[in-house]
C-alpha cells in the first residue's frame, strides 16, 4: 500500500513514522495544485490537511481508496464525488478538545488581566523606577461574577462552559443549530446573548447558518466593556466590522485564532488597528500542542488500519 502525505508541513516536527509502518510512505512538506495532481498517481491512501481534494484531483488517483484528513472538518474534499468513486473519506475529531479550551481561557485570561501591559512593566524598566510598589494605573478585571455567552454549544463549548463554570461564571449559550440540546446551561436568542454577556465565546463550525453570523449590527448589541472572542472558524466574524467597533470602542476587545483568510493578509484592517493593545491573536494555533498532534497522527494512522484491516 503506497500512503501520501501532500502537506505535512501541517504538522510542524511532530514524528509520522507511525505512518511509515503502515505501507510505502511518502510525504511532501506542501504542495501546490500542478504537484498534487502529479503525486497521486500511484496512493491507495491520501492523507491531506488543506489540500482541495475535487473530481480532477481524485482522476488523477485512479488506486485511490481512502482519503484521511489530519483534522475534522472535510469540507475542502468533494464529499459526493468520492461516495461516487467508492473511495472512503475518514476525519479524526476530538484530538484537540483540550487544546482550543486551554487556549480560549488564555485569551480570555490575557486581556481581562492585561497581561502584556505588566509583563512589559517590568522588563522595560518602569516598574524599577516607580515611587509605590506597584503601578496601580491599570486595574485589571476579575472573571467571577461575568456572564459567558457561548455560540455553539458542542464538544469544546461543553468544555469551556465546565470550566467558566469553576471561574465562577455564569453560562448560557445560541445554538447555532436552533436545537437547543444542552439542559445544563440556559439556551437564549443570539440578540439576548450578545445583550447580556461579559464575554462571548465563539466554538461554532462555519457553515450556511453561521457565516459572517457577527458583523456591525451584532457587535452593537453587546455591551460597550464585553470581549468577544473566536476560536471556532475564520468567517463567523466580520473582521473589518470588529476591527471598527474594537478601535471605536463599541466593545472593550477581542480575541481571534481563526480568519477569514489563512494566513492573514498583511492588508487586513486587524493588522492596521489604532488600539492593537485591545486584541489578542493566535496565528489558527489553538488546536495544535505537543499532546494534541500526536494524538492526531495516532487517529489517522488507526483510521487507515481500521480501513484496512491492519494490526496495531
Amino acid at each position: 500500500m503506497k500512503i501520501v502525505f501532500l502537506d505535512a508541513d501541517t504538522l510542524g516536527a511532530t514524528p509520522t513514522s507511525e505512518f511509515a509502518s503502515l505501507g510505502e510512505f511518502v510525504s511532501y512538506p506542501t504542495s501546490t495544485r500542478e504537484e498534487a495532481l502529479a503525486r497521486v498517481g500511484n496512493c491507495d491512501t491520501l492523507i491531506i490537511n488543506k489540500i482541495i481534494v475535487d473530481a480532477a484531483l481524485m482522476d488523477a488517483a485512479p488506486k485511490l481508496k481512502l482519503i484521511c484528513v489530519t483534522a475534522t472538518g472535510v469540507n475542502n474534499i468533494d464529499l459526493v464525488e468520492a461516495e461516487k468513486r467508492g473511495i472512503a473519506v475518514r476525519n479524526v475529531s476530538g484530538y484537540s478538545t483540550d487544546s482550543v479550551v486551554q487556549s480560549t481561557f488564555a485569551h480570555l485570561l490575557s486581556l481581562l488581566g492585561d497581561s502584556p501591559y505588566f509583563d512589559d512593566c517590568v522588563k522595560s524598566g518602569r516598574y524599577s523606577s516607580m515611587s509605590i510598589f506597584c503601578d496601580i494605573s491599570h486595574p485589571y478585571t476579575e472573571i467571577v461574577g461575568k456572564t459567558l455567552g457561548i455560540i455553539g454549544l458542542g464538544t469544546i463549548g461543553k468544555r469551556v462552559a465546565a470550566i467558566a463554570g469553576m471561574f465562577g461564571m455564569k453560562v448560557i449559550y445560541y445554538s447555532t443549530s436552533g436545537t437547543s440540546h444542552c439542559k445544563l446551561y440556559p439556551s437564549v436568542s443570539l440578540d439576548e446573548l450578545l445583550e447580556s454577556s461579559d464575554v462571548v465565546s465563539i466554538h461554532a463550525p462555519l457553515n450556511e447558518r453561521t457565516r459572517s453570523l457577527i458583523g456591525q449590527a451584532q457587535l452593537a448589541k453587546m455591551k460597550k466593556s464585553a470581549l468577544l472572542l473566536n476560536l471556532g472558524r475564520g468567517g463567523i466574524v466580520d473582521e473589518e466590522a470588529l476591527a471598527f467597533a474594537v478601535d471605536n470602542g463599541v466593545i472593550a476587545g477581542a480575541a481571534l485564532d481563526v480568519f477569514e483568510k489563512e494566513p492573514l493578509p498583511a492588508t487586513s484592517p486587524l493588522l492596521h488597528l489604532r488600539h492593537p493593545e485591545r486584541f489578542r491573536f493566535s496565528p489558527h494555533t489553538a488546536w495544535a500542542s505537543r499532546e494534541a498532534l500526536a494524538r492526531l497522527v495516532s487517529k489517522v494512522a488507526d483510521n487507515i488500519r481500521n480501513f484496512y484491516g491492519l494490526q496495531a
